[in-house]
């Protein structure tokens, strides 16, 4: 039987899609506490980690409950908890008097935005920018994520300090962008030993 990443000792590429479950325990993030009533807004642009918080804030709060606004989509779909934490992705698509009524609820809430909501709000939210991205937080987010696609001890790839700056330089801040560049590069590989882009 042909194992695709055996060569490399991994289960898979590790810089592929994870699902929703996967993604908190790969989170490399920081999370406020949120208390009853409370709000906090994740703002960023695409492959910023909006989800990633979101699902990472999901798996500390048991019985949390998190929707995601599709493209033209500009209401919940599914029920709203009272007093459980609720999680809503690409809350810039939510309707403004549909966004009041959720900032009414008596449970913490929490927004995963392209924009700033503070001003349809009509009071500032607590906000966590997600820009800016180091060397040291995406070794962190590399290791993680070779870790969770490892076969069994022993060598696996290796994504040196001058990489991950190359791909800094390259992307920015986009994780998105940066984990496809991986992804590629994995693919391509032979044996274990430093990942060049």
């Amino acid at each position: 039987m042909h194992l695709p990443f055996a060569h490399l000792n991994l289960r898979f590429n590790p810089f592929g899609e994870a699902g929703l479950d996967e993604r908190a325990p790969l989170a490399v993030v920081e999370l406020p506490p949120l208390g009853q009533g409370e709000v906090v807004q994740f703002v960023g642009d695409c492959g910023r980690g909006k989800t990633t918080h979101l699902l990472a804030l999901r798996a500390r709060h048991p019985g949390a409950v998190y929707e995601r606004l599709d493209e033209g989509q500009d209401r919940c779909r599914g029920p709203i908890p009272s007093t459980r934490l609720f999680l809503l992705d690409e809350a810039q698509r939510l309707r403004p008097s549909l966004l009041l009524r959720l900032l009414g609820r008596e449970g913490p809430l929490a927004l995963g935005t392209h924009a700033d909501l503070s001003a349809a709000a009509g009071r500032p939210l607590l906000t966590v920018q997600l820009s800016g991205l180091d060397v040291p937080r995406l070794r962190a987010i590399v290791e993680r994520r070779i870790a969770w696609a490892r076969r069994r001890t022993g060598l696996v790839p290796v994504v040196p300090d001058s990489t991950l700056q190359a791909l800094i330089g390259r992307h920015g801040d986009d994780l998105r962008a940066i984990e496809g560049t991986l992804y590629d590069a994995f693919q391509g590989m032979k044996e274990p030993g430093h990942v060049e882009v």
